[in-house]
């Protein structure tokens, strides 16, 4: 099955493009806004990227814009553009689901801090965009409702949990997209769709109205077809809210200035040597190590560095994740919101809330509802949750080592390209090992980013870099990004690219 290439040239325009676009009276809000609902309406019946859109809305979104444009009132850097919206954002007037029956039909009575700010600065929100149920999974085969295709390869899974933000980028359905990082969750998408997803230090941006996860390691992150577009929407989104506790009161690192520049003469680059070699994927391999001489004719200093317990991060995650998972997900008892089975006057409350989770949640919710509870449980604390804890602080040590001496560290940011949908749903720790590049950042609290670098010789399909900095240093992760862009290092698919 073939997706039909779009041929409208504001669908394939970048959103800083469009903004100005806009800007310039060149093109109205409105006909970029329909430009994107007619590309939704024509392919995501293959693709499934949405599981909603708001096409009223957005429209009158879009007219907004034009409005303040004839009156000759200031906009902002992305005023116009739409914007596709990983549905674990409140949203208030559209379904939250986060991708699970147990929150079907549920209408947040409020808006996430960071969809309010897309708001403000007068984005175009289109809709909400598929996910694994709750973020948990790496293919968004999970989700409760449908699962996502990846638009370069309709029988290949678009990467998760975020993967319906990421086809909608690839699939030309939205030029911005939004979504959320856990473990990989925007990086490991971007990966397998040959686009980019940042993944900003933890506390940057903020986790007010975003369905919680696991709270100390959820970040949410801006995705997009260029590295100037995530920086740009990285602005946006970005810095203190007194909302979020967590929150980080410090201004947003310069991210724009830094994807303008892409300078990187002398800039200090790690190779982890834990992250390559046996497991990953020839063609991953080759792509990866032709972006690295790419960075060194730029001026990068290469340098092999070992982080040994990143080797341990897979395993700690998995027990840290799922603990919170457990505490979490308390909340959905079938009594405030969502999903209600059972309530026929002849049960009690237990036995609602018992039938309401056995039925709302999915098959990997409830393993990792399992496996938390069991971590945390009363004589196995300290065993697992606790020596988890400890692997996470050595990780946390290894970064800091390196940063004393490395300006940036890098590696793949997936070990394989997109495998075929259906392929690893019997085995979920194959399906977990996708994220064994991504997962170290999370635990440390670090910043990083994934970034096309080309065509895998394997099967054709895009791989990804990744970019690892120190907390509150996203702008290096943009500067590094930029180079690569500049070289041209980037998914091609030209004639073949829906396939």
């Amino acid at each position: 099955m073939r997706l039909p290439a779009p041929t409208n040239p504001l669908l394939t325009s970048s959103a800083t493009e469009l903004a100005e676009l806009i800007r310039n009276g060149e093109v109205s809000a409105r006909e970029v806004t329909e430009a994107h609902l007619d590309r939704i309406a024509e392919v995501d019946e293959q693709v499934l990227a949405f599981l909603s859109v708001d096409a009223d809305r957005a429209k009158q979104t879009a007219d907004r814009v034009d409005a303040k444009r004839r009156n000759g009132e200031q906009l902002g850097p992305l005023a116009g553009v739409p914007l596709a919206l990983k549905d674990i954002f409140t949203y208030q007037g559209m379904p939250t689901t986060c991708g699970s029956r147990i929150l079907a039909g549920w209408h947040p009575p409020y808006d996430s801090t960071v969809t309010r700010r897309l708001l403000d600065a007068d984005i175009v929100i289109l809709g909400k965009t598929n996910m694994d149920e709750f973020a948990m999974g790496s293919s968004t085969e999970n989700s409760g409702y449908q699962t996502t295709h990846n638009p370069l390869d309709l029988d290949r899974i678009p990467g998760g949990s975020g993967g319906g933000s990421a086809a909608a980028l690839a699939a030309y359905q939205a030029p911005l997209a939004m979504g959320t990082d856990t473990g990989g969750s925007i990086r490991q998408p971007a990966s397998v769709t040959g686009t980019v997803g940042i993944k900003p230090t933890y506390g940057g941006t903020s986790r007010y109205g975003v369905v919680a996860m696991a709270s100390s390691l959820d970040t949410p992150g801006p995705c997009a077809r260029s590295v100037l577009d995530a920086a740009v929407l990285h602005e946006v989104i970005g810095g203190w809210d007194p909302m979020d506790s967590t929150s980080i009161n410090e201004p947003v690192p310069a991210v724009v200035a830094a994807a303008r520049s892409g300078e990187i003469k002398g800039l200090r680059v790690g190779v982890v040597t834990e992250l390559g070699g046996e497991g990953y994927q020839s063609g991953v391999l080759a792509r990866y190590q032709a972006a690295l001489r790419a960075l060194q004719e730029q001026g990068a200093e290469l340098t092999e560095v070992s982080c040994p317990h990143f080797d341990y991060a897979l395993g700690a995650y998995y027990l840290i994740m799922p603990s919170e998972v457990s505490s979490n997900l308390a909340r959905f008892d079938a009594m405030r919101y969502g999903l209600r089975i059972g309530d026929d006057g002849t049960h009690s409350a237990e036995e609602v809330t018992n039938l309401t989770r056995g039925e709302g949640f999915g098959a990997e919710v409830k393993r990792r509802i399992i496996i938390g509870t069991y971590a945390l449980s009363s004589g196995y604390y300290d065993a697992y949750y606790g020596s988890a804890q400890k692997v996470r602080t050595l990780i946390k040590r290894d970064f800091d080592r390196a940063f004393a001496k490395l300006d940036v560290l890098v590696s793949p940011s997936s070990p394989t390209t997109a495998w075929r949908i259906g392929e690893r749903a019997d085995d979920p720790l194959a399906m977990y090992k996708a994220d064994l590049c991504t997962i170290p950042a999370n635990m440390a609290g670090n910043c990083a980013g994934s970034f096309p670098i080309g065509n895998s010789s394997d099967d054709g399909m895009p791989v990804g870099f990744q970019v690892m900095a120190p907390a509150m240093a996203d702008d290096r992760l943009y500067r590094v990004g930029a180079a690569l862009e500049r070289t041209g290092l980037r998914y091609s698919g030209g004639e073949d690219a829906f396939r």
